[in-house]
């Protein structure tokens, strides 16, 4: 399946991945909030165990399953939709974690395609916090960024790093790198 104008926006934790795609929904473009921080949340509020500090595999396949959901949500976005992470996310999280079969992972990759070009926000010292889901330090937060973005590098996308500028800037950049009229 192709997607050509969902546009994910990846990155390691508190990049400001968030915040730019909430500026770029106030210009009135709509966008696939992040599955992982929803997983989390249900989870905790449930007392489950799918949990990044719990059973990590767990937390692999739901979110894989979660993310495969909001593709197919967002299918086929018939103007520029913006998406907090996509699938090869999940397969970066599944490297990072050492998980020892991710073939299934890859095949959804494959399956499951977004816009060519994947904006990614690189770790940003100065913004990065942790809170109730982004338990992980700075250094883990650089780490799954250059997992993820080999991902998706591995996976035929084209990369475009994000400027570290004010999220109104960043939007700017975003739509002007689409050739959409800001």
């Amino acid at each position: 399946m192709e997607n050509p104008n969902l546009f994910v926006i990846t990155g390691g934790p508190g990049s400001g991945k968030t915040t730019v795609l909430k500026e770029l929904q106030k210009r009135g473009f709509q966008f696939a909030p992040e599955v992982a921080r929803q997983i989390i949340q249900q989870q905790v509020q449930r007392g489950g165990k799918a949990l990044p500090w719990e059973d990590r595999e767990l937390y692999t396949n739901l979110m894989l399953e979660r993310s495969i959901e909001s593709y197919r949500e967002h299918m086929p976005a018939s103007k520029p939709t913006f998406s907090d992470r996509g699938i090869p996310d999940t397969l970066g999280y599944a490297r990072l974690i050492g998980l020892a079969d991710d073939g299934f992972i890859r095949s959804a990759c494959d399956e499951y395609r977004y816009a060519s070009t994947v904006f990614f926000a690189p770790p940003w010292k100065e913004i990065y916090e942790t809170d109730n889901e982004r338990k992980q330090g700075f250094e883990e937060a650089e780490r799954t960024c250059k997992l993820v973005t080999q991902v998706y590098h591995d996976c035929g996308y084209a990369l475009v790093e994000l400027p570290r500028l004010a999220p109104v800037n960043r939007a700017r950049f975003i739509l002007s790198q689409l050739h959409l009229d800001i």
